[in-house]
């Protein structure tokens, strides 16, 4: 489980654009991950979009911004697409990546508990050193959260 003070975790992994990005690619540039659970659900939706109306903010602020869930590259395209977000999503379909951050884990849903992904959003500075684990993400606001 990746915490402040932690070096990013070794991965290896596709995106929605058609490229291939290793945490060697993200070294270099503050860089934010935020993990979510599925593409197109509302609290997701909400999260992706206030990003993206934020995006410029992120750039001009030095930040590279990835977010990471378990979905096929088909469905993180369409996601992309529809509302247009202009930062890659990576597939993480067998959830290593998200396992290595601390993102993967008990849930409980209707009194139910089952393995899944955990919403959690890492800043990493551009030496690739967390600097900050976000672990309750508020959906609509979130570039407020971040930044």
């Amino acid at each position: 489980m990746i915490q402040a003070g932690d070096k990013m975790p070794q991965f290896k992994t596709m995106a929605h654009d058609g490229r291939e990005y290793s945490s060697s690619d993200l070294i270099g540039k503050k860089t934010v991950i935020y993990v979510y659970p599925k593409d197109s659900t509302p609290g997701c939706t909400a999260e992706a979009c206030n990003i993206r109306d934020n995006y410029h903010t992120f750039l001009a602020q030095g930040y590279q911004i990835f977010g990471i869930s378990r979905d096929s590259i088909q469905s993180h395209i369409k996601f992309a697409q529809k509302y247009e977000l202009p930062f890659p999503l990576l597939s993480d379909p067998d959830h290593a990546i998200l396992e290595q951050l601390g993102a993967w884990g008990e849930k409980k849903n209707y009194g139910k508990v089952t393995m899944g992904t955990l919403r959690k959003t890492y800043i990493f500075d551009e030496n690739g050193i967390c600097t900050r684990v976000i672990e309750k993400v508020d959906t609509k606001n979130h570039t407020a959260q971040i930044l």
